[in-house]
């Protein structure tokens, strides 16, 4: 079993080490480095082999001598030039004749049980590069260990479908094209080579009966067409409305169906079910094993994964962005979080392991990524503070483009809770709670947690000007009908402010512009419904939409309580500590 990667000038990476375990699972945002990760035990592997294919040529100078690999050899790192694989290709140093220009290595350390394997590739050119064991302080190349020679590791990229036609191949190739990323090449190989391996038919029939458990599709067996090079598999697949189909045994009609007709998920689960099986005892990456699968079979084949693990003795290291796996990974495997410095979040004690629990890993991968969450009561609220911030030009701006943010309906207690059990996690994380007008004036905890509410009933008071609604209507006019409508459906705009205006000062005695109404739903709501209503056209702004009348707010009439609301988020956006960068 592998338990730590080390990885030094290799593509995103200055230097990371990554521990691992049986079963461990990558998590973190798109370009964090989870699938560079996986790529780089991909490149340990092949430059192993190449190397060791070297040192059975008989080749007395081995140990310090390199082995050359052809880029097309990197078929789980597709590149088109070789330098992509570097950080940092080329430094300089300085000499007594001057400056020189010297190549970067990249340095590869995979460590198992009782073992360590380092690796060094130096770059040759755009096609090749060349490997050997890494140096010691003293010069001298590292050994390496004959249990490094007996890792098998595997590459597995998502399901990219099935072809229509599969000829059969021989285990190595079988193992270029999945390196390549050609997956819908290999599936009935895999399968075959199943049924036909040491007892296939008991290692078939458990395969047969997980993706029956998991999509209701009985497997057929596959079949080896001599005559065209091919392999045929089918599968039987209920359907009752089929009057004219045999019945099986249990009184449904069933339907043959070519593989190529399953879905996308039934052909991932079976890809990564077939590998395992066909290969007990190896290494398996895999980059999104919840691929094309809906959240309730993802958390399915999380477990089939660890089952099928288990019981062939194979290492899976995985990287998802799938929340499911993440939680469903948090206290049983290794969860490394590619958040800043790649670093293990499942193992930081019993306390900081409860809470997570509770809130959602997922939760704690936004925070090491910001540094700052915001509370708010819903989506429209952050919409609403967005284009204010825009109109004002203001720097809360920029920190409002993509906040970490948390909605809690309007809760004080939600958000502390929630605040509260992530800084077990995160001891400086900072927090801003922005609430619609409460009874009584929330109490802030300092610096770290900044509780605020509004002095109106809610933000989409301070939107409600009525000059503002009527360049909306004139724009809105305009933009659907023309120039010349424009006028016309601004004086509409007029007439439908004037009507709920009466309608409220008879029925509330108050008025639209007060910031005692609860205007999305006694003022905004009506307002526009009467406004279609007049234009006799199709409804053109929602609630959802209502932060579009921020454009035709002039920035010098806008509430001076907007601009010390969006300070404080400026405020804590500019104090938050993000995760230290790799």
């Amino acid at each position: 079993m592998l338990t730590k990667l080390i990885a030094r000038n290799f593509k995103l990476f200055d230097e990371i080490e990554v521990e691992l375990g049986q079963q461990v699972i990558f998590v973190g945002p798109n370009n964090a480095g989870k699938t560079t990760a996986l790529q780089a035990l991909a490149l340990w592997d092949v430059g192993l082999k190449r190397w060791l294919e070297r040192s059975r040529s008989g080749d007395g100078r081995t140990q310090r001598a390199w082995a050359t690999i052809n880029r097309r050899d990197l078929i789980a790192l597709p590149v088109p030039a070789t330098n992509l694989l570097w950080r940092d290709l080329r430094t300089r140093t300085r000499t007594q004749g001057g400056m020189a220009t010297q190549n970067t290595l990249i340095e590869i350390i995979v460590q198992g049980t009782n073992w360590s394997c380092g690796l060094e590739f130096g770059y040759v050119n755009a096609e090749s590069l060349n490997c050997r064991p890494l140096r010691r302080e003293d010069g001298e190349p590292m050994k390496v260990p004959a249990e490094a020679n007996a890792v098998r590791i595997a590459y597995l990229p998502p399901m990219s479908g099935l072809a229509a036609n599969e000829t059969r191949l021989d285990p190595g190739a079988i193992n270029v094209r999945l390196g390549e990323g050609r997956t819908a090449e290999v599936l009935r190989n895999l399968c075959l080579q199943i049924l036909n391996g040491e007892d296939g038919k008991a290692h078939w029939q458990k395969l047969c009966d997980r993706v029956e458990t998991l999509f209701g599709s009985r497997l057929n067996p596959p079949q080896y067409i001599p005559e065209r090079g091919e392999i045929t598999m089918t599968y039987r697949s209920p359907e009752a409305a089929r009057s004219r189909l045999p019945r099986s045994g249990r009184g449904r009609r069933t339907a043959h169906l070519d593989l190529s007709a399953s879905g996308r998920g039934q052909q991932q689960v079976m890809l990564l079910l077939a590998h395992l099986i066909a290969n007990p005892g190896s290494v398996l990456l895999i980059d999104e094993p919840d691929a094309h699968l809906e959240f309730i079979r993802q958390r399915q084949i999380y477990q089939l994964l660890s089952d099928a693990s288990e019981e062939t003795g194979s290492q899976i290291i995985a990287a998802s962005h799938s929340e499911v796996l993440l939680n469903e990974a948090a206290g049983r495997d290794v969860l490394i979080a590619f958040v800043g410095k790649p670093h293990r979040i499942d193992n930081r004690g019993s306390q900081v392991l409860k809470a997570l629990k509770e809130i959602g890993f997922e939760h704690y991968l936004q925070a090491e990524k910001c540094g700052w969450v915001l509370y708010l009561e819903g989506a429209t609220d952050l919409a609403v503070l967005q284009a204010l911030a825009k109109r004002l030009n203001h720097p809360a701006a920029q920190a409002l483009e993509a906040p970490y943010v948390h909605y809690v309906a309007n809760q004080p207690n939600k958000a502390r809770q929630h605040f509260y059990g992530l800084r077990e996690a995160k001891a400086d994380l900072v927090g801003v709670a922005l609430y619609d007008r409460l009874d009584s004036e929330p109490a802030s905890d300092g610096p770290q947690f900044t509780q605020m509410m509004w002095r109106r009933r809610e933000l989409e008071n301070y939107l409600c000007r009525p000059e503002v609604l009527l360049d909306f209507a004139k724009d809105a006019g305009r933009r659907e009908l023309g120039g010349l409508f424009a006028v016309a459906w601004q004086d509409y705009m007029q007439e439908s402010i004037g009507e709920i205006e009466a309608a409220l000062q008879t029925l509330r005695g108050t008025s639209p512009w007060s910031g005692d109404i609860k205007a999305t739903d006694e003022f905004l709501d009506p307002l526009f419904m009467r406004f279609y209503e007049k234009c006799n056209a199709g409804e053109l702004l929602r609630k959802t939409h209502y932060h579009r009348l921020a454009r035709f707010m002039p920035p010098e009439r806008i509430d001076p309580e907007v601009a010390e609301k969006l300070d404080a988020i400026a405020a804590a956006a500019n104090q938050a500590k993000k995760a230290e960068e790799p």
